[in-house]
């Protein structure tokens, strides 16, 4: 038995889809299932539970013996729009509730972190666990990322196998229900058909050029490869940068999109909001020695395949993983 929650998520749902297509049927999908365009995210896959988030630490206490592997997914992800105490509740403490327990019952647990943490990257993008306690996240979603990060290096007893993804720029299918959290390859793509054009922020560095601002681009197929070898591979513990190395502009993210939509590119630039200027993220790319090093050798999804990947197949014709 596999427990995945925020199974109804971006990720987590993706992550069920992976595991049913390598034979894995007896999971346990986790999340408040209150949300109607999430829940389609799981539509036609196979699962043996489904247990409300609310319910869950309970379930767990009384069905541990059948549980083989733990991965958390849930959090709230909205980076603006809620008081802190929230974040405490569902990022940080109720995080710390599935590690005890995976602690208490020898279960292996990997978990969401985010490169939200980063901040600015004032001390790089390498996934090494002695700057986590420097980190200075721009949001309360970074910061109860960070928090728990910083918790579960501190704790004495930890999963016999543990692993803390950061996952970078992730696009891909299964997003519709996430609004303006969205990743901009769907912004894009609803703008572009709705008015066959797209604006970008224009630049406010003079290091960057228009459209030059830089992400690292991390296909959600690739999110589910890596977790199903971390299943596979229970050692070498920690926490782990998840994007591709490789930093790519948004616009190539968006001359991509136009291309997937065999629709002329027409591309606009529009003032970054003046409130979050001193806030904004110019340049992230993720170092990935680290999961290379214990031998995750799979080939990222390059920005381009990814992007028409995700256009063809999914958002035409509103389709989902």
């Amino acid at each position: 038995m596999i427990i995945v929650t925020g199974a109804a998520g971006f990720i987590g749902s993706n992550l069920v889809s992976k595991l049913n297509s390598e034979g894995f049927k007896d999971i346990v999908v986790v999340d408040d299932f209150s949300h109607p365009e999430k829940n389609k995210n799981l539509e036609g896959k196979i699962f043996s539970h489904k247990i409300h988030r609310d319910d869950f630490i309970d379930w767990l206490e009384e069905n541990q013996r059948f549980v083989q592997f733990v991965f958390h997914m849930g959090a709230r992800s909205a980076t603006t729009g809620f008081p802190k105490e929230i974040y405490d509740v569902l990022n940080l403490n109720y995080s710390k509730a599935v590690w005890e327990k995976c602690v208490k019952y020898g279960l292996p647990l990997v978990y969401a972190s985010s490169a939200a943490t980063y901040g600015l990257g004032e001390f790089g993008y390498k996934d090494n666990h002695e700057i986590v306690e420097k980190l200075k996240p721009l949001n309360l979603y970074g910061e109860s990322k960070n928090d728990f990060d910083k918790w579960a290096l501190a704790q004495e007893k930890k999963p016999y196998f543990w692993a803390g993804l950061k996952f970078f720029n992730v696009y891909g299918p299964n997003e519709y229900h996430k609004g303006r959290m969205a990743s901009v390859v769907l912004h894009a793509f609803n703008q572009i058909k709705k008015t066959e054009k797209m604006n970008l922020f224009k630049s406010h560095n003079p290091d960057f050029t228009d459209g030059g601002q830089t992400r690292d681009f991390v296909y959600v197929k690739d999110l589910s490869d890596i977790m199903f070898f971390l299943m596979n591979h229970r050692k070498d513990s920690g926490l782990y940068n998840i994007g591709t190395g490789k930093g790519r502009t948004f616009l190539d993210l968006t001359k991509n999109t136009f291309k997937g939509m065999d629709i002329t590119e027409n591309i606009g630039f529009i003032d970054t909001p003046v409130d979050i200027r001193d806030k904004y993220q110019y340049f992230t790319e993720a170092n990935m020695s680290k999961l290379r090093s214990i031998g995750y050798d799979k080939p990222f999804t390059d920005l381009e395949d990814g992007v028409l990947d995700y256009v063809k197949n999914y958002l035409i014709g509103n389709k989902y993983n």
